[in-house]
């Protein structure tokens, strides 16, 4: 079948050309025309025709022509005188040109077909684009991606394996292996195809690496076009998940920035009353003698409201420094003097509870904001008291290692998850056991560890020894200049 459409494509030219030939060959005579001019109408009539054929038929017009030539101008009339040097001239002139001009002629062509298959190339991909950008990205899913892709390159299907999510995702009518072949794909990390080129693979690459794959079926010039929209593909989802994670982003800002207040008005509601109760506490012992159960609900009262007060000034003072950024006062502060205060002041609130201090004679000092670091200091030793059984001691070590002084701040309980290990101090975080077990508000590892940072520091959670559920905070600070240390020595 396809030699004779070649034989017949072939034809047309040779046809064409004797046809053209033929009626010159008459009007030259009848004008009687020298074979000169005769030669410069052939050579013409020549170039034209061979302007749209192949070479084999631009040589079989060029010989007719010479044959013409021979036989009807050049003496002997009506003979053929091949060797004639004006025949071989004629001859080789005329085929010269024919093939020069055929092979000038079918590279222009082939350039301008190039051309047009060009410029619908990028039409169809900027119609891709059009349609693929002007998808909503946060209500957008791949399969409706699949379906422009399919629409408007005509593809029997598309498939679309994602590496993030593990799923694939098709439009059209894919055949059964294609979902298969795209995933394998990705899994090899290399682009293919079928060897009709109607059927494509390529990768979803990300600078990252690869995103996933996509395989396109029924794809004219898959060599050309496969590689474009796979970019265009990738580019589009990773436009809808930028947009995504910001919007989720801004909602989570706009969420911690309404808690933050919520905590801040309660903190400032919860200090009127406090100290109203305290007052009045204070107010009936002083006005006249109480019986001794009567001053003990009193002092009940006291020691509980001075409680609530200062877990409401720590609340309100988290809430604080979670919105503003913390700008230390730092001087040389007696360390182990420091600690010890808190520790006094966490067990008086906590009566029942044992905190062992060791290394607590140590004369180290550190540079402090002592009002800041002690905040910071209570909230580990709040949060290792609330979660390790009542009856279990909570432990804090001194240390001073690689020019800073380290609190260690050990107790039991149940060990905090690896997937959580990493979490526990952003803000809000708080972890599934703590949500159902204990109330909190999830601020203060993040404001403990943002104290910390602002000296210069570090909090780290210490990794668990194996085969124990002890959960252990590491407290560094820079310790004090050699200058400042001495400063601060009493005399």
């Amino acid at each position: 079948m396809s030699s004779s459409v070649e034989l017949r494509r072939a034809a047309i030219p040779i046809l064409r050309g004797a046809f053209l030939l033929a009626a010159l060959t008459a009007l030259a005579f009848r004008a009687h025309l020298n074979s000169a001019a005769t030669a410069c109408v052939y050579l013409i009539a020549v170039v034209v025709n061979c302007l749209d054929c192949g070479p084999w038929p631009a040589a079989a017009v060029s010989l007719l022509a010479v044959a013409c030539l021979d036989f009807f101008f050049i003496e002997p009339l009506f003979k053929f005188t091949v060797a004639d040097p004006v025949d071989i001239a004629a001859l080789a002139a005329f085929l010269t040109s024919s093939l020069l001009v055929s092979r000038l002629a079918a590279r222009a062509r082939q350039e301008a077909n190039a051309s047009r298959i060009q410029r619908r190339h990028l039409e169809r991909l900027y119609e891709l684009a059009q349609r693929l950008l002007s998808l909503d990205p946060l209500s957008f899913d791949s399969p409706v991606l699949l379906r422009a892709v399919c629409d408007v390159f005509n593809l029997d299907s598309a498939v679309l394996f994602d590496a993030a999510t593990a799923e694939v995702h098709a439009a059209g009518n894919p055949r059964a292996d294609l979902a298969a072949r795209t995933r394998d794909a990705y899994i090899t990390g290399r682009d293919g195809g079928d060897a009709d080129g109607r059927i494509a693979f390529r990768q979803l690459r990300l600078a990252g690496g690869s995103a996933g794959a996509i395989g396109l079926s029924g794809l004219d010039d898959a060599a050309q076009l496969a590689g474009p929209v796979a970019t265009l593909v990738v580019t589009v989802l990773e436009r809808a998940r930028t947009v995504r994670a910001a919007s989720r982003a801004a909602a989570e800002a706009q969420s911690e920035t309404l808690r933050t207040a919520v905590l801040d008005a309660l903190a400032h509601q919860f200090k009127t009353p406090l100290a109203t109760i305290l007052t009045a506490a204070g107010g009936l012992r002083a006005t006249s003698p109480l019986a001794p159960q009567q001053a003990e609900l009193a002092e009940i009262v006291e020691v509980e409201a001075s409680q609530l007060s200062d877990l409401s000034s720590r609340l309100l003072r988290l809430a604080r420094l979670d919105r503003e950024q913390v700008e230390p006062r730092l001087e040389a502060s007696h360390l182990a003097a420091l600690v010890q205060a808190v520790v006094d002041r966490q067990a008086r609130t906590l009566p029942g509870r044992r905190i062992l201090v060791e290394n607590a004679s140590a004369f180290r000092y550190a540079a402090l904001d002592e009002s800041l670091y002690s905040l910071a200091l209570s909230q580990l030793l709040d949060n290792a008291c609330r979660y390790s059984p009542p009856d279990s001691p909570v432990e804090v070590k001194l240390e001073a290692r690689d020019g800073l002084a380290q609190v260690i701040v050990t107790n039991s309980g149940s060990p905090i998850p690896s997937d959580e290990r990493g979490r526990i101090f952003e803000r809000f975080y708080r972890g599934v056991d703590a949500r159902a077990a204990i109330s909190g508000t999830g601020l203060g590892l993040y404001v403990a560890r943002k104290i910390a940072l602002a000296h210069g520091g570090r909090l780290e959670l210490d990794p668990a020894s194996p085969g124990t559920s002890r959960v252990a905070f590491r407290l560094s600070v820079p310790l004090a200049s050699q200058e400042s240390y001495h400063a601060a020595i009493p005399t």
